[in-house]
C-alpha cells in the first residue's frame, strides 16, 4: 500500500469524464464483472447489461412504460417498479432492491423474476433502497422509510430506516431509527458495516459481531456535508477511503480513514442548493426545489462502482441520467464479494 494517500490533491472535472450506454433510465446502481461487463439498474423492472463492446441488452421480466410516460417527474421516482440497489447472488442471480414496489427480489440473467421479501415482523417492508451480500452469503438490505412517498420523509426528524440482515434464521431487523437508509457497505476484513443515513446528513458505521448483530453505533468522519450535502451511495478503495457520493449537491467525495473529506468532484449549483438547504430546514422541501439541483453531467449522483481489470475504472450512477459517466481512478477500488465468486 502506499505511504501517501493516493487520493490527497486528486480533483475531476467535467473534461475528466468518459460516458459508456445510452438511454438508460434512472441507473441509480451499477455492478461491475471482472470481464468488464456492467449491469446498471432500469426503471423499466429490470437492469440493463452493458458488454464490454459497448452492445447493450435491457433484461426484465416484462418492460414497464411508467417511467418514461409520466411528464410527472416526482410520480416518476415515487410510482412503478424502480430497481434501486443491486447484488450479485452467489449463484449469479441479480438481487434487486425495488424503491418503487417496496420488495426485495431475484432476478435471473434471462429475466425471470420472484419476489424474495415484502414484509418483515408482519407488516409491510416499506422502501427498499439498496442490498449487499457479504463472504457468509448473507443478504443485508436497508430500508429507507415506511413512508410510501419517500419524498415526504426528505426532512428533519423523519427516523423510521432501517437495515435488515436474511440468513439462515430468516430476515430480521438489526439495526433501526436510522435517517433515511441509503447503501452499506463493509469494510476490506467485514469488521465494521458503514451505513448511508441519507436525511440523517452523516455516514454510521456499527460493528459487526459473528453472528450479524451490529453494535458500537458511532458517526464516522464529518457530520457535517455542507448545503443540501444528503448522501447517497458509497464505496471503498483498496486504500481504505470510503467514496460518498452527495445527491442533491451534485458532490463526489471521499472520507480518508481518519475521518478526514476530502472533495473529488463539484457540478453543483450554488444558489439551487441554498434553496433546497432553506427549505429542508423549515421542513419544507419540495420537489421541485430537489429536482432544481440536478447538473447536466451526474444529474442527481447517486452511487460509484469501481472495475475494470485494475478496478481502477470508477462509474458514476445517477436517478436522471441516460448514459454512465466514468473516469480513471488514482486507486484501485475494493473488490466486492462477487469478484471471487466465478472466473
Amino acid at each position: 500500500m502506499p505511504t501517501v494517500n493516493p487520493l490527497k490533491g486528486f480533483r475531476l472535472t467535467r473534461d475528466d469524464l468518459s460516458f459508456i450506454g445510452h438511454d438508460l433510465q434512472r441507473p441509480e446502481c451499477i455492478l461491475a464483472e471482472p470481464d468488464g461487463t456492467l449491469w446498471s439498474a432500469d426503471a423499466r423492472g429490470g437492469v440493463m447489461r452493458i458488454a464490454p463492446d459497448g452492445s447493450q441488452r435491457l433484461i426484465a421480466q416484462q418492460a414497464d412504460s411508467h417511467f418514461a410516460g409520466t411528464s410527472d417527474l416526482a410520480k416518476r421516482f415515487t410510482e412503478g417498479t424502480l430497481p434501486n440497489g443491486l447484488a450479485f447472488a452467489r449463484n449469479g442471480d441479480i438481487l434487486i432492491s425495488n424503491f418503487g414496489t417496496d420488495r426485495l427480489e431475484v432476478m435471473d440473467r434471462e429475466g425471470r423474476s420472484r419476489v424474495l421479501y415484502d414484509s418483515i415482523d408482519g407488516r409491510p417492508i416499506g422502501k427498499v433502497n439498496f442490498v449487499l451480500r457479504d463472504s457468509k452469503d448473507r443478504i443485508w438490505l436497508t430500508v429507507s422509510t415506511r413512508i410510501k412517498n419517500w419524498m415526504e420523509a426528505i426532512r428533519p426528524g423523519i427516523d423510521d430506516g432501517f437495515i435488515a440482515l436474511a440468513d439462515e434464521r430468516g430476515l430480521r431487523i438489526v439495526a433501526d431509527g436510522l435517517h433515511f437508509t441509503n447503501e452499506i457497505r463493509f469494510d476490506a476484513r467485514e469488521e465494521y458495516l458503514y451505513a448511508v443515513e441519507t436525511c440523517g446528513r452523516r455516514i454510521t458505521r456499527f460493528r459487526a459481531a459473528p453472528d450479524g448483530s451490529l453494535g458500537n453505533r458511532e458517526v464516522f468522519g464529518t457530520g457535517d456535508f455542507g448545503p443540501a450535502g444528503f448522501p447517497d451511495g458509497c464505496a471503498f478503495d483498496s486504500y481504505g477511503n470510503l467514496w460518498v457520493t452527495l445527491v442533491m449537491a451534485e458532490k463526489l467525495i471521499a472520507l480518508t480513514p481518519e475521518g478526514e473529506m476530502l472533495t473529488l468532484f463539484d457540478d453543483g449549483n450554488p444558489q439551487a442548493i441554498a434553496a433546497l438547504e432553506a427549505a429542508y430546514q423549515a421542513g419544507k422541501a419540495t420537489p421541485d426545489l430537489m429536482m432544481a439541483t440536478r447538473s447536466s453531467v451526474t444529474p442527481w449522483i447517486a452511487s460509484v462502482t469501481f472495475g475494470g481489470p485494475d478496478l481502477r475504472n470508477a462509474y458514476i450512477g445517477t436517478l436522471f441520467g441516460t448514459n454512465i459517466p466514468w473516469f480513471r481512478s488514482p486507486v484501485a477500488g475494493l473488490p466486492m464479494v462477487h469478484w471471487k465468486d466465478r472466473p
